[in-house]
């Protein structure tokens, strides 16, 4: 019975040792004993499609504070590699902002959205894989009319109509994240096919009740999308500044300041929902 027990320590002290050197992280089970490693689902930020020299929503920059918090949840990855079956193997949710229409600079120009793109993404989204792509308003340098094939698959298309900074307190019954306060720097509008299999559905649309502090443009429309395409979950949204540390501080920018915002909180529920990780409000 000791040299059992004595084995069986052994055996315990060994997996930890392995398990630091390793940087995995395990989960005891009842016994003490080490279970199966608990490895966090793989979020890529990819910026395949940003323009070389592209300085908006860098994760070392304005994205700095977006990426490490995602980091609680998230193994993420970042990188500008083509987005294949390979490079999209492991990944459970791949994040797309703002991509580029035209070159910077002097620099080539950036990849559009191609149909071999459209026909991997889908199959990604399909078999489980997750989408969250993001836009933002004009002179931005977004490319519209490539994305919008592949958003096509999903229901959803971005349209030219633009809505002006604003904060929306989001109505309690909205899914997922109602009540929460949604500082909002700008942004075109949305479309929906109801037909669509993939099951679109508006999560937010523009509430004219609530002005813009700055600027007149009030469009009625969804501002923020979802989409169940097979086993994945897509989400589209029209603005990727709210995301921006000068967003979550409430320094603002352009003139404007939302002060008094759930953006963090907001995105880290749709991204946890994307994700189907556990404790998720559900849809």
């Amino acid at each position: 019975m000791n040299n059992r027990f004595n084995y069986a320590m052994k055996t315990n002290l060994l997996i930890g040792a392995l398990t630091l050197a390793l940087g995995v992280e395990t989960v005891s089970g009842p016994t003490g004993i080490a279970a199966e490693p608990h490895t966090k689902p793989v979020l890529l930020y990819s910026r395949y499609y940003n323009a070389e020299g592209e300085h908006r929503y860098l994760p070392e920059g304005t994205y700095k504070q977006v990426i490490q918090r995602l980091r609680e949840d998230f193994d993420v990855r970042i990188h500008n590699k083509p987005l294949t079956r390979d490079t999209l193997a492991d990944v459970k949710l791949l994040f797309i902002v703002n991509p580029s229409d035209k070159a910077f600079g002097n620099n080539p120009p950036p990849p559009h959205v191609s149909a071999a793109d459209i026909n991997v993404l889908s199959e990604f989204v399909k078999n489980g894989g997750s989408l969250i792509v993001s836009g933002n308003q004009e002179n931005h340098n977004l490319e519209v009319e490539d994305m919008n094939k592949l958003l096509a698959r999903f229901g959803i298309q971005a349209t030219n109509l633009y809505t002006d900074a604003k904060k929306l307190v989001l109505p309690k019954e909205t899914p997922i994240i109602g009540g929460l306060r949604w500082a909002y720097y700008t942004g075109n509008l949305l479309l929906l096919d109801s037909a669509s299999p993939a099951k679109p559905r508006a999560l937010v649309m523009n509430d004219l009740n609530q002005k813009p502090p700055k600027g007149t443009r009030d469009q009625a429309g969804c501002l923020l999308a979802t989409a169940e395409p097979g086993k994945g979950r897509v989400v589209v949204v029209t603005d990727s500044g709210w995301l921006a540390d000068w967003a979550f501080t409430e320094e603002g920018i352009g003139g404007v300041a939302l002060k008094g915002q759930d953006n963090w909180e907001m995105f880290r529920r749709l991204t946890r929902c994307a994700a189907h990780l556990p404790g998720r409000p559900e849809p």
